[in-house]
């Protein structure tokens, strides 16, 4: 029920950001709007634990989620350094990364190798993730390890 009611407040309040209206009649039909949407969350059965991120520490959280913009902004600027300098070499490289977490951790691993340029996940199976470096530096840097230890912070349980 606590998943539900909280599910709730996180759709109107997105709602409401989103669209910025606050007049009675609006007011209501966002909310039944969001409410509509959770019953049939709720029906579905896709309201569990591995599902709703707001289990994750928000502390932990937001640490990750400024340490992967961090490493974003480095990428970004690896991949522009390899574009311009015809020195610096590109060798493109696949290597598989052991997974080894909940469901929500793997997606999250994935989707954060996924937005650091220069790296893109092919395949998440058998607790494995596959991927596709632009270099063998940036699949040695995933190979240490340092993002999935990160991502394992986040969502242990608190």
């Amino acid at each position: 029920m606590r998943k539900t009611i909280s599910l709730l407040v996180l759709l109107f309040s997105i709602w409401l950001l989103l669209s910025g209206h606050l007049e009675p009649l609006l007011l209501i039909l966002g909310g039944l709007s969001c409410l509509f949407i959770v019953w049939i969350a709720v029906r579905q059965d896709v309201v569990d634990h591995e599902g709703h991120p707001l289990n994750l520490h928000p502390l932990r959280w937001l640490r990750y989620s400024l340490w992967l913009i961090g490493e974003i902004v480095k990428s970004n600027i690896d991949v522009a350094k390899r574009i311009w300098n015809p020195k610096l070499p590109i060798t493109p490289t696949v290597t598989v990364l052991p997974a080894e977490m909940i469901d929500l951790g793997q997606v999250i691993y994935a989707n954060s190798i996924t937005l650091t340029p220069g790296t893109v996940s092919i395949d998440v199976q058998d607790n494995r993730i596959t991927v596709h470096a632009l270099s063998r530096d940036a699949a040695e840097q995933l190979q240490r390890g340092d993002m999935l230890r990160r991502i394992q912070h986040v969502i242990k349980e608190s």
